[in-house]
């Protein structure tokens, strides 16, 4: 099954409102589960079917995905913080779990700098989760005034990456 098909099987399944879909052929088994009351966040477990041949079995291997034109960092305002005036910012979270990196490669620059201006759709980091790297979008515009994880290191789901200041 190709890329585009899976993320035309996301948009679907999203769009209809259904909250799980599994979907399994020879190579492949797909389960497509939406939490209950988000409309806009799909969780795609990707597995691969073990091979038949095999003797020894093995636990099939899980993969959770989501494909980079699907991600999109959310926004919302952090709880209230001791001694810094944060609450004025709205914070961009990790859409999934895995490797939080500033840049796409080691000798290449960053995607963003505090008191860089973003706008929305501008890509911020990529997380690498199951080694698929995943460009995380902005889907807020403003200025990038703290950055909350450190380079090449694990972030968990909606855990906090950047405090960005709209006004």
């Amino acid at each position: 099954m190709k890329l585009t098909e899976i993320q035309d099987l996301i948009k679907f399944v999203a769009k209809s409102g259904v909250s799980e879909v599994e979907l399994e052929t020879k190579e492949v088994k797909i389960v497509i589960k939406t939490p209950a009351g988000r409309k806009n966040e799909t969780q795609v477990v990707y597995q691969q079917a073990a091979p038949t041949q095999q003797y020894i079995q093995s636990a099939p291997q899980q993969v959770v995905q989501q494909p980079a034109a699907e991600v999109k960092a959310t926004a919302s305002t952090p709880p209230a913080a001791s001694g810094n005036d944060e609450s004025k910012y709205l914070t961009i979270k990790s859409p999934m779990i895995g490797t939080f990196y500033r840049s796409s490669g080691p000798d290449k620059p960053l995607f963003v700098n505090v008191g860089d201006e973003i706008v929305i759709g501008k890509v911020v980091c990529i997380i690498e989760a199951m080694k698929l790297f995943n460009e995380i979008e902005s889907d807020i515009k403003g200025k990038i005034v703290k950055v909350l994880v450190n380079d090449a290191t694990p972030v968990e789901y909606d855990q906090p990456l950047f405090l960005v200041d709209p006004s």
